[in-house]
């Protein structure tokens, strides 16, 4: 936990006065996880992505730390995660953003903070968010935000509406560069923000756990030729990703002994998909590029995988997909924007190219086809060690316990009182 000496001069993190009795206040909380605060996490949905994965994880590791956890969405596939792990859910309509709606959540989240004396909501996204501010004002209990993305601010009124994220007592961001983006557009006090990347569970990703079975059977479902390097693209398809960028780009290479795999959804974006469908064909490339539709075993998917490109317009918050390669110990090329060039060293780890160009990315994919396997099994050793200092589950899920602690230790002290960590 970093020093944050300046804390008790913060409004924010000064002890709220409470609308409803306090219970007795605990003994200070021991870093082994006893005295754990209840926390009530907020976010729209629990279908799929690193949002509802992540909220998912945090409740388990801060059950499992001896806390209560709660969550609150409007449902979906991954409540059956929380229940299996003993998590509370309750089913709210917060994926709404009809003011209506988002107001009758604010008296359904006071009464559940209530109920439940819950110490700290949560937010993971910003129409919820709402809602659970106004909540925490009323019931005098901590709020906290995670900031996922670089959201759109063109207009005031979009500005506006994000600003919530940055409402909270504490404020976290999922990448350094969140925490730049934060700071430049949004009104919050530095001593109040926390960059808390998100995390690879390696347990599951990682290359001596994935067993040849399984990578043989994709291997027969896709008709994947072995006698071949193989590239992959992970993610869902979708023009941000930049999936005509490396089609472009393979053009440009050459090279006839290559098999392309676009693994993701297309079920978004048909229109696209079709797009693409006509591109590979107008540069004949139909026998080396194809989409392969989604994946439940993305662990496979990148041991089968060569080289992973992730090719992304836009910037990205966090980078999930490249975390994710590079803990399988897989070269990957991904373009300057966002969050992923801090994930990847730049010809130490893979490779960072300008957004955009095809010629640029090209060039990178046949560098890297080229070096000896030596060096491509040093790179992705290198990429391994790199996730394991810093982007695992256990680091994410440690550190935002540890924000939860430092919020609950800190309701305790009045007077000038102070623990040992704000000194």
């Amino acid at each position: 936990m970093r020093p944050t000496r300046q804390l008790p001069q913060q409004k924010s993190m000064k002890p709220r006065r409470m609308r409803r009795r306090r219970r007795p206040a605990p003994e200070i909380p021991d870093p082994t996880g006893s005295g754990r605060p209840v926390v009530l996490q907020i976010l729209p949905s629990l279908v799929s992505g690193g949002v509802e994965r992540g909220t998912v994880e945090v409740a388990r590791a801060l059950r499992a730390a001896g806390g209560t956890a709660i969550v609150a969405s409007s449902g979906g596939p991954m409540v059956k995660q929380l229940r299996r792990a003993g998590v509370k859910h309750v089913t709210l309509p917060l994926k709404s953003k009809n003011p209506l709606t988002m107001w009758a959540n604010v008296k359904k989240l006071m009464a559940l903070i209530t109920k439940h004396q819950v110490d700290i909501v949560h937010a993971r996204s910003r129409a919820p968010a709402w809602s659970a501010y106004r909540a925490a004002q009323e019931t005098g209990v901590h709020f906290i935000t995670t900031f996922h993305a670089a959201y759109g601010h063109a207009s005031g009124v979009k500005r506006a509406y994000n600003s919530v994220m940055a409402k909270g007592d504490l404020v976290i961001a999922v990448s350094d560069f969140i925490s730049r983006h934060i700071v430049n557009h949004y009104e919050v006090n530095p001593h109040r923000l926390r960059t808390i990347p998100r995390g690879v569970d390696i347990n599951q990703f990682h290359p001596d756990r994935v067993g040849a079975k399984r990578v043989k059977n994709l291997v027969q479902d896709w008709a994947v030729p072995t006698d071949m390097p193989v590239i992959v693209l992970p993610g869902r398809v979708s023009r941000i990703k930049g999936h005509h960028i490396l089609i472009e780009a393979l053009a440009l290479v050459g090279r006839e002994d290559l098999t392309v795999l676009m693994v993701g959804d297309t079920s978004d974006k048909p229109k696209y998909a079709k797009e693409l469908e006509k591109l590979i064909e107008r540069h004949q490339l139909n026998w080396r590029v194809r989409l392969v539709g989604p994946c439940d075993d993305m662990a496979a998917v990148y041991s089968m995988a060569d080289l992973i490109v992730c090719p992304s317009l836009v910037p990205e918050g966090f980078g999930r997909t490249v975390a994710e390669a590079m803990a399988m110990g897989r070269p990957v090329i991904t373009t300057d924007l966002g969050a992923p060039p801090e994930l990847v060293a730049h010809g130490e780890t893979g490779w960072v190219v300008p957004a955009g160009e095809p010629e640029a990315l090209a060039d990178a994919i046949a560098r890297t086809l080229a070096l000896p396997p030596h060096l491509l099994t040093e790179m992705g050793q290198r990429a391994i060690s790199h996730i394991h200092d810093r982007y695992t589950r256990e680091h994410m899920c440690n550190a935002t316990l540890a924000l939860y602690d430092e919020l609950l230790v800190a309701s305790l002290y009045d007077d000038g009182i102070q623990p040992a960590f704000l000194d």
